[in-house]
């Protein structure tokens, strides 16, 4: 098969022909309809995760169809059109059956600690527990925008921050993340400001409906964004994962409000150093999160399909393959706005 190699840190990926891979008894193999270009792949492409060996195939982001399964599957067939969360869970602990999958101690993550989806097949281990059915005529390409971006925003403001109509969500950085979250929070009636320090990803934000957009390049972005959300937002969404958006998500909080870490802190932003005065003083509450168990997919898929929200816009480029590794670098400096998807594997 096809596939996009990381060979080196930070050196453009070889395009190999590489094995099928095997598929596992309780999984299946995938031929790979789309890929997303994350974040997240970029830090294993820089080396800050030390989970990635080289040789080593990246991609996280990924829907793809049926075509083998392993003799103990039973919920799914050849020609099955499926997406999986990027943490696949054994299904069996004491987390999973708790509904807990997106901390399962023995958990896989394609593109991290097994082989991911820059190629053409792709292989799912404990395929009954970590997939779920892709609606009807549903884009690959979102679809596959959905693998981390949309699905972990969806779980930070449902399934932790708890986000309710007329509350002011506050995010920090206008990228894939945080434009999951605006679109995420305008549909469930929450108002949304966003700051970011690219003028054309405020403007993109502005054009998707947040109500208010904060220049984080200016002195003093932390009191426009409380001014913007009437004293403080209830709700603030970390996306970047650095010391300067962490301090200024806790900071545009109001009293009693709720911070999600979204963004994965890596390499020298491992530890940070934030103003725990202003926790304890306003008595606010930080929530961690990283993904969303398979189980929660099919009432974010029920939302999009019943047209309660429109997530086309975030798809800003379709790329081929062999384009990855610059859309890759592209991360070392402000991205442009939305988000690249492969969907061309033969290129």
């Amino acid at each position: 098969m096809r596939a996009a190699q990381l060979t080196g840190w930070r050196t453009p990926l070889t395009i190999a022909d590489l094995p099928d891979p095997a598929c596992p008894p309780d999984g299946v193999v995938l031929e790979v309809l789309a890929c997303g270009v994350c974040r997240s792949d970029w830090h294993a492409w820089t080396g800050a995760d030390p989970d990635v060996a080289l040789p080593h195939v990246p991609g996280h982001e990924f829907c793809g169809t049926v075509i083998e399964t392993g003799p103990d599957v039973t919920a799914w067939r050849e020609g099955d059109r499926v997406i999986a969360p990027f943490i696949l869970a054994c299904g069996h602990c004491s987390d999973c059956r708790a509904g807990h999958q997106t901390i399962c101690a023995t958990q896989a993550v394609p593109g991290f600690t097994i082989p991911g989806a820059f190629a053409e097949r792709i292989a799912v281990p404990h395929a009954d527990a970590n997939l779920a059915r892709l609606p009807e005529g549903m884009d690959p390409a979102l679809a596959a925008a959905l693998g981390c971006r949309v699905t972990t925003a969806w779980h930070a403001l449902t399934g932790r921050a708890a986000l309710a109509p007329g509350e002011w969500l506050a995010v920090w950085g206008g990228g894939g993340i945080g434009l999951s979250a605006l679109l995420l929070g305008r549909a469930l009636g929450a108002r949304v400001a966003v700051a970011d320090v690219v003028p054309e990803k405020l403007a993109h934000a502005r054009a998707l409906g947040a109500d208010a957009v904060i220049d984080a390049r200016e002195p003093g972005a932390v009191a426009a964004m409380r001014a913007a959300t009437g004293g403080g937002a209830h709700v603030a969404v970390e996306a970047l994962g650095i010391p300067e958006t962490t301090r200024n998500a806790l900071m545009s909080l109001r009293k009693l409000g709720r911070m999600v870490q979204v963004g994965m802190p890596a390499g020298d932003h491992v530890t940070m150093a934030l103003p725990w005065d202003a926790v304890y003083s306003g008595q606010l509450a930080i929530y961690g999160t990283r993904g969303m168990p398979a189980w929660r997919y099919p009432g974010l898929l029920s939302l999009i399909e019943g047209g309660q929200v429109d997530l086309s816009p975030l798809i800003a480029r379709r790329v081929a393959l062999s384009e990855a590794s610059a859309e890759l670098a592209a991360f070392d400096a402000p991205a442009p706005p939305g988000v690249a998807v492969i969907t061309d594997f033969q290129r």
